[in-house]
């Protein structure tokens, strides 16, 4: 006789692949979940050794802002030095001038001459003097531009001795103090 199945084979085929396919769909669920979790903590530990990396170079730029502010003070005071350094220097070298130009004034000016009044600002000097004529002012204008370390003289002012009622001409000047160059260092003794 013909053995006939009447069990319901299909029907245990069909729950078995379901249930297989549900384990797969399980598994491969898993695995993604736990490569999501995998991905997501390997991000963020990135994250966390980016922000790492940028707090380093956060701290060493302003350590080197504060070094470059630390150059900029040095630079600032380096320049303050260098430009006391420049005023001595100047001082030390106009020292004689003042030597100089007070010889100078001795030997340049003439008989019935005399200052009153004198003014230097860097090489211009103006100064205001009394003399017994106008052709002593002439005298001291001509002995000026003769010296070596004086010239370019201009007469600024004159009154005359009617004027002035003291007997003396009232005049204002001023001229350059120059220095000699070769041959000229010694001046010849102006006339008087």
């Amino acid at each position: 006789m013909a053995r006939i199945n009447l069990l319901p084979w299909r029907e245990a085929e069909r729950h078995r692949r379901r249930q297989e396919f549900a384990i797969a769909g399980g598994i491969a669920l898993g695995v993604v979940l736990l490569g999501a979790i995998g991905v997501h903590f390997w991000m963020e530990t990135r994250i966390d050794i980016q922000e790492g990396r940028n707090r380093f170079l956060d701290n060493e730029i302003s350590q080197l802002n504060r070094q470059l502010k630390e150059i900029q003070q040095l630079e600032e005071t380096k320049a303050k030095l260098l430009a006391r350094m420049n005023i001595i220097q100047q001082l030390q070298q106009s020292r004689p001038e003042v030597v100089r130009l007070f010889d100078q004034l001795v030997t340049t000016i003439p008989e019935g001459v005399f200052l009153v009044n004198l003014e230097q600002t860097g090489n211009k000097i103006v100064l205001e003097g009394r003399a017994q004529s106008n052709a002593r002012v002439s005298a001291f204008m001509r002995n000026i531009e003769a010296s070596a370390w004086l010239g370019n003289p201009h007469l600024l002012l004159i009154e005359n001795k009617d004027k002035t009622g003291t007997g003396f001409s009232h005049f204002r000047m001023s001229f350059e103090q120059t220095q000699p160059t070769g041959d000229n260092a010694q001046p010849p003794r102006p006339s008087t």
